[in-house]
């Protein structure tokens, strides 16, 4: 009898063996032109919040992309014969640098408030990546939408400006509407009926929702204070937040015994009998005024006849 190949058992990889799941444009795989300038992970400050999180620069730091994980509880990977406990599932999108430069230079203002080049402002002693920013192919062509210019002796020099930041922003606002709007993405939180509502009235609510999410998503890459003067500039009405519902009162557990807060004998049975009994009708008010002096009672006609005795 020939013995069955046996299957070799898949052995457990660790998350810290540099592997990972990730959907990624087919830009980031590219050949790098240089040797050793090749696809780079990466942490940066996050230019919403401050905090780090993770970006890829693709080969010779031409173009930025950012990392987010879906992650799922219990979830592993099968990669060939092995098993990949981080189960997460990574997306590699590309993104402005210019949001993350824009952060550098709003700090530049508050901190310096002066005219610098750009090698300075992209300073960070946490994230000396980056620097890496000033590789990336839009900086130098755009970066006049952020900032006032001036060139000395063959350099440049810049200083942040909120009111081209601002412009800008919106820019950024109407073209994510338009993609929006071009892939039929439903937005706002609430379904209107054009029976009850006129078509002007519809069409502006439905694209007061439009500029709305769009600036969610735009509020994502910026500063809460950049957010909130974005806002103003879109002239977003604001939304009223309804009251909320104070809490209702809990009971406190204890072993000591339950005091009756009202009165519940007054349900018992015998008592609604009682109060039944002694409510009368007019008629019957009426019926008891009469003298009953030598009247039967009706019962007694109905009873059993007493037979005379002989």
């Amino acid at each position: 009898m020939q013995n069955k190949k046996q299957r070799a058992p898949a052995r457990a990889c660790r998350s810290d063996a540099g592997q990972w799941v990730m959907v990624a444009p087919a830009s980031v795989t590219k050949p790098p032109r240089k040797a050793g300038s090749g696809p780079l992970f990466t942490r940066l400050r996050n230019p919403s919040t401050g905090q780090a999180a993770l970006y890829l620069f693709s080969s010779d730091a031409h173009q930025l992309f950012e990392v987010k994980a879906f992650r799922e509880e219990y979830r592993s990977w099968f990669i060939g014969q092995a098993v990949q406990q981080d189960g997460r599932l990574f997306f590699v999108t590309p993104v402005d640098p210019l949001f993350l430069v824009l952060f550098y230079l709003a700090k530049a203002e508050k901190e310096q408030g002066k005219f610098q080049p750009l090698d300075q402002i992209l300073v960070d002693a946490e994230f000396s990546s980056c620097t890496m920013l000033l590789h990336c192919m839009d900086i130098s062509k755009y970066i006049h939408h952020l900032a006032e210019e001036k060139e000395t002796g063959g350099r440049k020099f810049y200083k942040y400006s909120e009111e081209k930041t601002l412009m800008w922003l919106t820019k950024k606002v109407k073209q994510t509407v338009k993609v929006l709007k071009e892939h039929n993405v439903t937005v706002g939180g609430k379904v209107q009926s054009a029976t009850f509502v006129s078509s002007k009235k519809l069409v502006g609510a439905i694209e007061d929702d439009y500029i709305r999410y769009a600036h969610g998503l735009i509020s994502e890459y910026i500063t809460e204070e950049l957010s909130t003067a974005l806002a103003k500039c879109l002239r977003l009405p604001e939304v009223a937040v309804p009251p909320k519902e104070p809490p209702a009162k809990k009971r406190k557990t204890s072993d000591a015994p339950v005091e009756a807060e009202e009165d519940y004998t007054k349900f018992n049975t015998i008592d609604l009998k009682s109060k039944k009994a002694n409510k009368m009708s007019a008629a019957q008010k009426a019926l008891a005024k009469v003298d009953k002096s030598g009247m039967k009672a009706i019962s007694s006609f109905f009873g059993s006849k007493i037979k005379a005795t002989k």
